[in-house]
C-alpha cells in the first residue's frame, strides 16, 4: 500500500473530527426520543454508516481507501446532519441537544473543508 504521509495526515485529521460525530452519535442513540422518533433513530443510523465504512480502512492503516470512501459517504453524512438540525427543535429544546446539533454541525463542515 503505496500511501502519501498527506494522506496519512488528512486520515488522521478527519478522524479527529469523525471522533466528535461519534460522540453525538451514541447520545442520540441512547436518548430517549430516538426510540420514539422514526427520523431521530434514521440520524443515529445514518452517522454510524458513515463510521463503519470507515472502520476497516482506519485499521488497515490505508488512507487512500479511507480518504476515498468518507468523500463517496459524505453526501449522506450531510444528508444526516442537515435532517438532524432542522428536526431538533421539534425532537427536544433542551440544550443537550441543541449543543448535539452544533456539535455535529461543525464536525461535519470540518470533515466536509479537509475532503474538498
Amino acid at each position: 500500500m503505496v500511501q502519501s504521509s498527506e494522506e496519512s495526515e488528512l486520515m488522521r485529521a478527519v478522524d479527529t473530527e469523525i471522533a466528535h460525530v461519534w460522540m453525538v452519535r451514541t447520545f442520540l442513540k441512547h436518548s430517549d426520543e430516538a426510540a420514539d422518533d422514526e427520523e431521530l433513530a434514521s440520524v443515529h443510523r445514518d452517522l454510524y454508516d458513515f463510521m463503519l465504512a470507515l472502520g476497516p480502512s482506519w485499521d488497515a492503516n490505508d488512507a487512500t481507501n479511507y480518504l476515498k470512501l468518507a468523500r463517496k459517504k459524505l453526501s449522506k453524512l450531510r444528508r444526516a446532519t442537515e435532517l438532524f438540525v432542522e428536526i431538533q427543535p421539534e425532537v427536544s429544546g433542551h440544550m443537550n441537544f441543541q449543543m448535539a446539533a452544533r456539535s455535529l454541525q461543525n464536525a461535519v463542515q470540518r470533515i466536509h473543508a479537509l475532503l474538498s
